[in-house]
């Protein structure tokens, strides 16, 4: 018995372990959650305070995803692929939230000093 459960908890861990983590900012829940404990401390408001903090946390991931589409917008500008003759055009036009992070990556990694992208 005690050999089954050790089994179901490696099989969790490494099937943890493998999927991709994408870092962005808390969204409701995180700043929901800290909002409410700070508006319990403050005055007993930890309603009001669960309320501004997750729309403070969703204005946030809002504010992340929005930068993210800029800099793989702008990456694309800048790196224009005629698909017929590369067959590369897929990856460019692709707008998955995992083609959007690394094409974001790869502006930030060539604009290292740049927090924005540069308006042309």
């Amino acid at each position: 018995m005690t050999r089954k459960i050790y089994s179901l908890i490696a099989a969790a861990v490494l099937a943890g372990s493998v999927a991709p983590a994408m870092a962005e900012p808390g969204g409701c829940l995180k700043y929901g959650a800290a909002g409410a404990v700070a508006g319990h401390v403050a005055n007993k408001h930890s309603v009001m305070g669960a309320v501004g903090g997750c729309a403070v946390g969703m204005y946030q991931r809002h504010k992340y995803r929005k930068s993210i589409a800029e800099k793989a917008a702008q990456w694309d500008k800048e790196h224009p692929v005629d698909s017929k003759q590369t067959g590369s055009g897929w990856w460019q036009n692709n707008h998955s939230a995992a083609a959007l992070n690394q094409k974001a990556q790869w502006y930030d990694a060539e604009h290292p000093n740049s927090d924005a992208p540069a308006a042309h």
